[in-house]
């Protein structure tokens, strides 16, 4: 899959599950769940034991049908790690340049992380498609979001960090590209209790949120933010 490829599976999506979970055997369980509840992306973080392990059986099972990334990539050796167990794109909650090199000589989407407008120009500079907003609820939220596409019209954000079904239809209004939501889709009580019909359920809830708020959206913003 091409970074164009990427890009546009997302923004069509609109949706970035980040999964951590205490085992490999939990982060599998959640992958299944945020599935079934029709979120064919995940992002697999470098917390979870053994992340590229259940990166390549993601793969494995999944094929073409999910989009797999890894996230929390922070080195050039993580980066060339996940790439190799079959990751689509890395997430880094910052810019690193190394990560974002090793991307772009594989043909693959690095969407680093960033806050202020200063990280957001490092980032383009560094070549970015995607930016990650991070942690965008520390800082404003959907409002925060808004003002950062004054000066950045055209940029893709992916606000995470505090993303929740609650507030993702003003994360949308605001200028979203995606949404990055992490425990308040992946509960981690329900994965360690057996019950992943809760986190399919949430899935659900979220896909049929976004989708409500970009029907809302006037009709030239809606095409902009799921096609480009």
């Amino acid at each position: 899959m091409t970074i164009d490829d990427a890009v546009r599976r997302i923004g069509e999506v609109g949706i970035v599950p980040v999964v951590r979970a205490a085992s490999f055997d939990e982060a599998c369980r959640a992958v299944e769940a945020i599935r079934k509840g029709g979120i064919p992306i995940l992002e697999i973080t470098m917390t979870v034991p053994d992340a590229p392990a259940v990166i390549r059986e993601v793969v494995r099972q999944y094929g073409k049908d999910v989009l797999a990334g890894a996230g929390t990539v922070l080195t050039k050796v993580e980066a060339e790690v996940c790439l190799d167990a079959g990751a689509e794109f890395l997430v880094s909650p910052g810019v690193s340049t190394d990560v974002m090199r090793v991307a772009a000589q594989r043909g693959k989407l690095a969407m680093p992380g960033a806050l202020t407008p200063t990280e957001v120009m490092t980032a383009l500079s560094a070549g970015a498609r995607a930016i990650k907003i991070f942690p965008c609820s520390s800082v404003g939220g959907p409002k925060y979001i808004k003002a950062l596409k004054g000066p950045f019209p055209q940029i893709e954000f992916i606000p995470t960090g505090g993303v929740s079904l609650s507030n993702a239809s003003e994360y949308i209004a605001a200028g979203a590209f995606a949404l990055g939501t992490g425990s308040e889709l992946v509960d981690g009580d329900a994965l360690r209790a057996g019950n992943s019909q809760k986190i399919t359920d949430a899935a659900k809830a979220l896909v049929s949120a976004v989708h409500i708020a970009r029907e809302r959206l006037p009709a030239s913003t809606r095409s902009s933010q799921s096609v480009r």
